[in-house]
């Protein structure tokens, strides 16, 4: 149970890491998991200066597509806290992998959206993507990265995962300009597709060392 996680520390590799890389797997997974945050966090806001686009297409009104919005910050904070149990349960490359394709998924029924009721069921589901991302990403780091290049890990983790919110409006507002705004939820698929294919080869499916029962009632409170 605890031998991928050794690999990966010695930057052998293992069941995970089927292939190595020119790159070392300390600077190499942080990149691959600050991919997917960047890719999260500009979703969060991107939608933002699209709205009035969306609303005059799908003839709503955009106080009303702010259902979007909510929608996706509202599946996003309640299925945080069960994503570390299941990565314990399932393993850490499982569970990320299955968190990138949720997010394409739901980035890919954004962009075929017609109605408003589409839109805000396909960014939910984004968000229960984006929930599992975060949190099971940062474990990633945790569990493949020694302590003694933690904080440079970090470094790599952090940059691309704040330029996320930052450049969320801008871009949203140059798509949405020159092309169409379907495109802010597509633009997401390559990125997932090449998130996917790094996390297969490189990251490790590490599994908790001991895996309690779900807490049900803790996750109803929360």
């Amino acid at each position: 149970m605890h031998q991928p996680a050794q690999n990966a520390r010695d930057g052998e590799p293992g069941p995970g890491n089927a292939r190595v890389s020119v790159i070392p797997l300390r600077i190499l997974v942080p990149l691959i998991v600050a991919c997917a945050l960047f890719m999260e966090n500009l979703d969060a806001t991107v939608i933002s200066t699209a709205l009035p686009a969306i609303a005059h297409d799908l003839h709503q009104s955009p106080i009303q597509l702010k259902l979007a919005l909510t929608s996706y910050l509202m599946t996003l904070a309640i299925f945080i806290p069960a994503s570390g149990w299941v990565a314990d349960r399932f393993g850490t490359r499982i569970v990320f992998r299955l968190a990138i394709l949720i997010f394409a998924f739901g980035s890919a029924l954004c962009g075929f959206a017609n109605s408003i009721g589409a839109l805000v069921a396909a960014r939910a589901l984004q968000g229960v993507g984006g929930a599992m991302m975060v949190p099971v990403g940062r474990l990633v780091i945790l569990r493949t990265i020694p302590r003694s290049e933690f904080v440079g890990a970090l470094a790599w983790l952090t940059m691309p995962a704040l330029m996320g919110p930052v450049l969320g409006p801008p871009v949203g507002g140059f798509i949405t300009t020159y092309f169409h705004w379907r495109w802010i939820f597509w633009i997401n698929l390559p990125i997932a597709v090449v998130g996917m294919v790094l996390a297969t080869l490189f990251i490790p499916n590490v599994l908790g060392e001991t895996i309690q029962k779900f807490d049900f009632v803790g996750f109803a409170l929360s």
